[in-house]
């Protein structure tokens, strides 16, 4: 009788940066002969990829690794690995801190998952955190979704803002090529994918250190450039990107967006304050005006786009009135959504060690009210949908209400209404939006198509 194969968890903490990662070494481990299974306490490997972004994040890892280093004290056959950006940041001090892992490996080592397991099984206890060129990945993620995919583009990150952990955990910034890119999404496209959200900590900077430039003497490796050399994959029906630096963006891009009709109009553009003094301490290159400019170039050429951002409340030193510019300048943009935190100091960030550290009851108060205005943004944007007709990609049931399934629109709106996931997923239909909600929209199902976007001409 042959022995049952190794099931196997992945827990993931973060953004999508890790979710695209996790789906990787799922892809590996899948290719391993193990098998997938949904409760961590059942599973034979378990792997925690995690984020070190906010305080909170790491302190939920830690809680769930007791209980799993429990399980190990009395199955020493189970393997614990923790992988992405607390793994990067602590490295063997996680082995003192949980003598039971077996496996620490930063960002940079994910598709190395199968070499390293296989030192794991040897006996070893491995530490995976040396700076590497990452490699070209051939093995088929372990994909959530079958409708869309994640596409990295550029790992890593070379800005230094003060009070961010990516570049020491992530590494120096690595594009890959338009044509190892092009041919995953051409392979995505075989295997039914429709939607593809090409991926970059610092996306805008795609392309800076490949080789090459342009007669013009431009760099001809530029976001802009690959959404044109991608644009025209067959099958591939929605094209999405992020995440977006301030300090990159070009309307040379925005008008790229306008022109490409697969490129979907939503931006996701960290602001992270409105003061020009706490955005200079930041570290982020850019001023208050600069970001208004940018959203005035965004809605000059693509009018209907969803615009959403980042934002920090309770940075070092903030006084209430520099707090107050922040929200004075989501009142003057009127968001589609901002994702909001309290200053958390990380280890090894400059401002971590400044004077001026906030109270966490300032914090609190000023993360209460800035999310309380990104409510009534949210709100207040959902109503122009109110009546509309919208085109959406159905992605899944709803798991709520299974007589429902869901999608997005093009800007990005998470949108119900009434359908058969089996004869709808995948499709773009058309639905009348009857319903709205800060956050989400419903409607009534008018017609599906399977037409494919149209492909703009590229000059």
């Amino acid at each position: 009788m042959l022995p049952s194969p190794r099931r196997y968890h992945v827990t993931t903490f973060g953004c999508q940066m890790n979710k695209a990662d996790s789906e990787r070494m799922a892809g590996i481990l899948d290719d391993m002969g193990m098998v997938w299974e949904e409760d961590p306490l059942s599973a034979d490997l378990v792997l925690y990829n995690t984020c070190t972004i906010r305080d909170s994040a790491e302190q939920k890892v830690y809680s769930y690794l007791g209980r799993q280093a429990k399980r190990k004290q009395e199955n020493p056959n189970l393997t614990l690995i923790v992988a992405g950006c607390v793994a990067q940041q602590e490295g063997e001090t996680l082995l003192r801190r949980v003598p039971e892992l077996d496996l620490v490996m930063g960002p940079q080592h994910a598709n190395r998952l199968q070499d390293l397991l296989e030192d794991v099984f040897q006996g070893n206890q491995v530490v995976a955190t040396e700076p590497v060129h990452i490699m070209e990945d051939i093995t088929k993620p372990r994909r959530d979704s079958e409708v869309t995919a994640w596409v990295n583009v550029i790992y890593g990150c070379n800005e230094r803002c003060t009070y961010c952990v990516v570049p020491g955990v992530r590494g120096l910034e690595q594009s890959r090529t338009p044509e190892a890119i092009r041919a995953e999404m051409e392979a995505l496209a075989q295997q039914g994918y429709k939607e593809i959200t090409l991926l970059g900590q610092n996306i805008d900077a795609y392309g800076r250190d490949l080789p090459g430039s342009t007669a013009e003497g431009r760099h001809k490796h530029t976001l802009t450039d690959l959404l044109y050399f991608v644009h025209d994959v067959p099958g591939i029906e929605r094209i999405r990107f992020a995440t977006s630096h301030p300090r990159y963006f070009t309307e040379r891009l925005v008008k790229a967006c306008a022109e490409l009709p697969k490129v979907c109009e939503h931006f996701h553009i960290p602001f992270q304050s409105g003061n020009n003094d706490i955005l200079k301490a930041m570290g982020r290159g850019y001023t208050r005006e600069k970001y208004r400019r940018i959203i005035d170039t965004v809605r000059r050429y693509v009018p209907d786009a969803s615009i959403s951002a980042d934002a920090i409340v309770g940075f070092p030193g903030e006084t209430e009135e520099q707090f107050l510019e922040t929200l004075s300048l989501m009142e003057e943009i009127n968001f589609d959504l901002t994702n909001t935190a309290a200053y958390s100091p990380r280890p090894g960030t400059p401002a971590a060690n400044w004077e001026g550290q906030l109270s966490e009851e300032v914090k609190i108060d000023r993360l209460q009210r800035i999310n309380h205005l990104v409510s009534s943004q949210a709100a207040d944007r959902s109503q122009r949908y109110a009546g509309r007709t919208e085109t959406i990609l159905v992605e899944a049931q709803n798991p709520k209400k299974p007589s429902q399934v869901m999608g997005r629109t093009r800007t990005n709106r998470l949108t119900f209404f009434e359908g058969n996931i089996a004869e709808l997923k995948g499709k773009i239909v058309t639905v009348k939006i009857n319903e709205v909600r800060p956050f989400s929209l419903t409607g009534e199902f008018l017609s599906a198509s399977e037409v494919e976007a149209p492909v703009a001409a590229i000059a």
